[in-house]
């Protein structure tokens, strides 16, 4: 399996993956990996109706990604990995999948978030998790789309102190 590109976006499938991400990066199938998703019949329904026409997509629980991808269940297509937060992408790196990059585009506002950037927004745990990806040698990168420039997004973070 070609993992063509891996993507933070609290959104998943929406208009910049399904329209423009898809397109730039020709890929054949979108994995979203989410356990709570994965779970629930009517978001996967949801997400089958967001994704491009002619694009394969799965849904999956981390555990089950993780096993996908370790055991080539994907080899002949090139997939893009779309999670929610930077810890699922840990986890699976943990569990022996290799990644190189990992671009961060959408992470929601909540109440208990701090703000990076104007689409960005941590808690604690994701700090952490970055910065255990970042250890580990992985490149992260911030760009909402692919028209934009991607920026090291370590060098962005590093300027925020976000515990509290």
């Amino acid at each position: 399996m070609t993992i063509s590109a891996v993507r933070i976006d609290g959104r998943l499938i929406h208009g910049q993956v399904a329209n423009l991400w898809t397109t730039k990066l020709g890929v054949t199938r979108i994995m979203v990996i989410d356990d709570k998703v994965a779970a629930r019949d009517i978001e996967k329904s949801g997400l089958k109706l967001a994704r491009p026409a002619g694009i394969d997509l799965s849904v999956l629980s981390e555990k089950v990604a993780a096993d996908h991808i370790k055991r080539g269940g994907y080899d002949s297509q090139k997939v893009f990995i779309v999670v929610k937060r930077p810890q699922v992408l840990l986890d699976l790196v943990n569990d022996g999948v290799k990644l190189e990059t990992i671009n961060v585009g959408n992470m929601s506002q909540t109440d208990e978030t701090t703000q990076i950037t104007n689409s960005i927004n941590v808690v604690q745990d994701d700090v952490d998790a970055f910065k255990a990806l970042h250890e580990k040698g992985i490149k992260i990168t911030q760009q909402m789309v692919p028209g934009d420039q991607a920026n090291d997004f370590m060098a962005i973070f590093k300027k925020f102190d976000t515990k509290k």
